[in-house]
Order: C-alpha cells, then sequence, then structure tokens
C-alpha cells in the first residue's frame, strides 16, 4: 500500500495530532502514536505514515502542545517530559481515540496503541486507563514503568495491570542503561501474576532509542525486527484493511 494522506488535526481548542491514513476507503484498523521527549518532530511524522503505508490510521497526539527539541537538546526535553501529568495525557490519548472512533475510514473496534521511551511508558498506561478501547499495544523501551526510582519523578505504573485487557509486546534494548534487567523482571512478574497476554523481547547490542532513525543511538537491525514485531502483533490482534 504505497498511497497515503497526512495532514495535521485539531482535536480540542489545546490539542492537535498527526494524522496519516491510507488512500483507500478501508475500513483500517486504528493506531495512537505516543512521543518520545523532543515532541511530535519530523521523525515522528514519518512513523505514522509508515503505519499508514501498513494499512494503519495512525495518530500522533501532540502531547508537547507544538513544542519540539532536538535530539541533542537532552537536558530541555527531558525538563519538559518532567512537566508532563499523568491524568492529562491520558485524557489526549483519549480525544485521539475519539477521533479514530469517529472518522469513517477506521475500524472503532480494531484500535491499537504504540509507544517509545516516555511513549512506551503512555501506551503501557493506556492499556489500562483505555483498556475498553484499545485491542493491542505495544511498548518501545519504555522507561518509568517499574523503575527502582524514576529520575524524571514519574510513579510506576505496576498498579495497573490488573485493568489491562489487551495483548501486550514490551520490546527492550538490552544496551539501555536506563532500563535494568530488573526492572524487566518486575514487569514481567506483575504481568504473569495478573495472568496477562504480554511478549517481552530483548534485542543483544541495541541501546535505548534504537528504533529512531535520526538517533546516534539508532541500529538498523533490532529496528526492523521491532517494526516486524509490532506490526505482526497488530495484524494478529486488530487485524489488516478491508
Amino acid at each position: 500500500m504505497s498511497e497515503i494522506h497526512s495532514e495535521w488535526l485539531q482535536l480540542d481548542q489545546d490539542l492537535r495530532a498527526w494524522y496519516a491514513r491510507p488512500g483507500g476507503p478501508g475500513p483500517h484498523p486504528g493506531v495512537v502514536i505516543f512521543i518520545e521527549a523532543f515532541g511530535v518532530n519530523s521523525h515522528f511524522q514519518d512513523v505514522a505514515e509508515r503505519f499508514a503505508r501498513a494499512g494503519y490510521c495512525a495518530i500522533v497526539p501532540d502531547l508537547y502542545h507544538g513544542k519540539v527539541y532536538e535530539y541533542s537538546d537532552f537536558e530541555n526535553a527531558i525538563g519538559h517530559l518532567k512537566t508532563l501529568k499523568d491524568d492529562l495525557a491520558m485524557q489526549e490519548a483519549g480525544l485521539a481515540i475519539a477521533e479514530l472512533h469517529k472518522r469513517p475510514e477506521v475500524r472503532s473496534d480494531a484500535i491499537g496503541a504504540v509507544g517509545f521511551c516516555m511513549g512506551g511508558r503512555f501506551a503501557f498506561m493506556a492499556n489500562a486507563v483505555h483498556a475498553d478501547k484499545l485491542g493491542a499495544s505495544v511498548a518501545f523501551y519504555g522507561g518509568g514503568i517499574a523503575p527502582d526510582q524514576d529520575p524524571a519523578g514519574r510513579q510506576p505504573l505496576l498498579h495497573l495491570v490488573d485493568q489491562m485487557r489487551a495483548p501486550l509486546l514490551l520490546l527492550y534494548g538490552a544496551d539501555d542503561n536506563s532500563i535494568t534487567p530488573e526492572e524487566h523482571g518486575r514487569i514481567a512478574t506483575a504481568l504473569s501474576a495478573a495472568k496477562k497476554r504480554y511478549t517481552l523481547t530483548l534485542f543483544p547490542g541495541a541501546p535505548h532509542g534504537f528504533f529512531a532513525d535520526p538517533r546516534d543511538s539508532y541500529r538498523p537491525e533490532a529496528a526492523a525486527e521491532g517494526w516486524r514485531l509490532t506490526l505482526d502483533h497488530f495484524h494478529q490482534y486488530l487485524g489488516r484493511s478491508a
């Protein structure tokens, strides 16, 4: 599927979202994409368009409200991350889901979530908060899910596991110094104890941010496999375009 359409949408007075969809009428499955700490930059516009080419209507809520940071500007990006409120992020995720629900080209019964870095944490959270609206969830190196101590001051999320319904795919880099093997274990233990459907995959030689091709941390082989696993996960649980 090559023809796609992409544009900015205004979801309410304060929230916009980047939206990409296949050219055909569908209906197509939908996916909400949660950003890294750098904003809705050209990389995330491209990620949405990649999903559109794969047959998904993809929406990226602008949790940073127009702010975009260079990947070299780590200090200000993380400073902005620290100002985010979980409740507001989930409210804005709900607006993005509602937008997908009202669009005729989207299958409202087949919506997933995927996130990267801080967005991986939000994809994990959305699986619980919006459990009745999501059919699958994927978290790429989601920081702050179950740390010993989160440097950004965020609350861990394992108390939400019982609320989750959608199958979850967790993707980590073995060389990610910000998410330890002990954290992987805590997450897996909580999900297993709650009898949730999940897969946790570790990529040897991959650091944090291995999927983002504009970053020095990009690892093509791990990124390609992570993308394939993500599409397989969504195809299995959300289906494909009509």
